[in-house]
């Protein structure tokens, strides 16, 4: 009791020494944060007091600006320090906010009785976290929560479309979550585009050529030999004949250089389908698994009734393609569909979903979570995300519908809707292509940023294609100042793999892009054998000197938004596929 009684009388005094330099104006509050309600989601009633919100607060990173010319030199093939990543500690030092901002927000939580024993911090402290009721919340942002419900597939989420802090605080707080995020967070069915049962047959189903005609078939520009049945059924040996890596067999495999695949959404990745699948394609890795991480309490079910059909796509192509480099699964909690009288009263999904277009995120919160991809690319780490399957839209793009492509500034006007995070300029983002001859293909999610600016690695290469574009086409629906996406593609469709014990097909952009992520790790390995670094933050050498490695996608283009999106053309469209073998003379520069 007295140890309470002395606390609370020590953090008065400090308020009160604290009033005296900051006026009482400047703690009164104002508007952080305000948003329209993204198209699709009804307001349902107000959330329980009783509530647990796990409140994140971003504060800023006033040395950002460092890190990302630490990140685009080190990045840089032309560069004298390119391949030399940072250490963990080396960016947390440049994440780190400054100490008046920790102070003031500190201050500001004890006001309202969170203590530091009540806080969890990142490593660098730009987060802290909090577990409070929604009353607390709701006195501390001076707002309102309520329940949301989406339309479409009935998900829940609790959030507010505004929220006030302290006007002294208002520099010294980026953002807090969740309050004005509406990301919507789906499962596997709209991840990948459309699968079937082995019985079924595959998604792109083609009849077998008949014997008098060429079983094979020779790309003219890259000289690959491919079977023609992989027009019919993809497997790790027809990808290995696609993309020119026959016979490659890892020569570091060791945790210099792993693979790893994150799942989300309860995706949780079978060793026993994983084995069933080594089984059927890769025997040699017959026997093995992977490295399991939990993030934020994110389980590892190994019942095969659980088995995720999006975590098994995944880890399948991944491991497989580049056995027997180290394979690592990172599970993070979160329930489809979210139920507010649920354990877990507020979401835990994490929002890197491929399927999540902007309108859903403030423009503040993208911007954060893109940042957070710097940190990883400055380390060594090559990150990869889908691009979707929306064409230049969303969902319902396969009736060329518009009512999907509203924006989301109260104007409801027809625009594109860019995909997050695959548009961030600190990742690679992966397309689709079709068949053996690679054409780019309707679903594939692809366009220019609203939030970021087109990065300087890429202007020669988006500028380029712009220039092709008819004039004033699609004029006021896209940005072309914008950061443009996706920056390789892969083929997306009749993936042959397995799921609950059984073989199935699976189509979209998140069959490519385990496929070039495992490209990529053999890069990375090969350049470890003749002692360079792994190849980290991809896109300044892909612009700068891989395309020369790629095979070209010059037909085809992706939909949406009643119109025919972007067209596939010579050079970035954007699009383009990997012959490995001829990007691995780039890779010893």
């Amino acid at each position: 009791m007295f140890a309470t009684t002395l606390r609370a009388a020590l953090s008065l005094v400090s308020f009160v020494s604290l009033f005296s330099i900051i006026s009482a104006s400047e703690w009164a509050f104002a508007v952080k944060e305000s948003i329209h309600p993204p198209p699709g989601w009804v307001k349902c009633s107000s959330a329980s007091p009783d509530r647990v919100l796990r409140l994140r607060i971003a504060l800023p990173q006033p040395q950002f600006h460092v890190l990302e010319q630490h990140l685009m030199e080190i990045s840089d093939p032309d560069h004298e320090r390119y391949g030399r990543y940072l250490s963990k500690d080396q960016v947390d030092d440049l994440v780190r906010p400054y100490d008046e901002s920790l102070d003031l927000v500190t201050q500001w939580l004890e006001k309202w009785g969170i203590y530091e024993e009540d806080i969890s911090r990142s490593a660098a402290k730009d987060w802290v976290t909090v577990m409070i009721s929604i009353r607390l919340a709701e006195q501390m942002l001076n707002t309102t929560y309520y329940i949301w419900r989406h339309v479409q597939d009935g998900a829940f989420i609790i959030r507010t479309t505004e929220y006030s802090l302290p006007r002294v605080l208002h520099s010294h707080v980026d953002l807090i979550q969740p309050t004005t995020s509406f990301g919507r967070w789906k499962a596997m069915r709209t991840a990948t585009l459309d699968w079937k049962s082995d019985s079924e047959g595959s998604v792109n189903h083609r009849v077998s050529p008949a014997s008098d005609t060429p079983t094979v078939y020779k790309n003219p520009v890259s000289g690959v030999t491919v079977d023609l049945s992989c027009n019919e059924t993809v497997t790790v040996n027809r990808l290995q004949q696609l993309y020119n890596v026959v016979g490659y067999v890892p020569k570091i495999p060791t945790k210099n250089n792993r693979i790893g695949v994150t799942g989300f959404l309860e995706q949780y990745a079978n060793i026993q389908d994983l084995n069933t699948f080594y089984a059927d394609q890769v025997p040699q890795a017959v026997g093995t698994s992977f490295e399991f991480t939990s993030v934020n309490g994110g389980q590892n079910s190994q019942n095969l009734s659980e088995s995720g059909v999006e975590a098994a796509i995944d880890t399948q192509l991944a491991y497989g393609l580049t056995y027997p480099i180290p394979g690592v699964f990172w599970s993070t909690r979160g329930t489809p569909p979210f139920i507010p009288d649920a354990k877990y009263p507020e979401n835990g999904n994490e929002p890197y979903g491929d399927t999540t277009n902007k309108r859903a995120l403030p423009i503040s919160y993208a911007r954060r979570v893109c940042d957070s991809f710097a940190q990883l690319g400055a380390r060594g780490v090559s990150l990869l995300f889908a691009a979707g399957n929306g064409g230049v839209g969303d969902w319902g793009l396969q009736n060329r519908s518009e009512h999907l492509c509203f924006s989301n500034d109260g104007c409801n006007v027809t625009k594109f809707l860019p995909a997050f995070p695959a548009s961030c300029p600190y990742v690679t983002s992966v397309g689709a292509t079709n068949n053996i001859d690679e054409v780019g293909i309707f679903f594939s999610g692809g366009g220019f940023s609203d939030y970021f600016p087109r990065p300087s690695y890429q202007d020669e290469a988006v500028n380029d294609y712009l220039e092709k574009l008819p004039e004033g086409l699609y004029e006021g629906l896209y940005n072309p100042y914008g950061r443009g996406f996706p920056d390789v593609s892969a083929l997306s469709i009749g993936y042959r793999f397995f799921w609950m014990g059984n073989a199935i097909f699976g189509t979209g952009t998140s069959a490519a892009t385990p496929v070039v992520a495992a490209l990529i790790a053999l890069l990375s390995d090969y350049r470890l054998s003749v002692g360079l670094p792994t190849l980290g933050f991809l896109n300044p050498v892909l612009y700068k000197k891989g395309f020369a490695g790629f095979n070209d996608v010059t037909k085809g283009g992706n939909i949406g938004c009643g119109t025919d999106g972007f067209n596939a053309t010579e050079g970035w469209d954007p699009g383009g596929s990997f012959n490995v073998s001829r990007l691995i003379p780039l890779a010893n520069s």
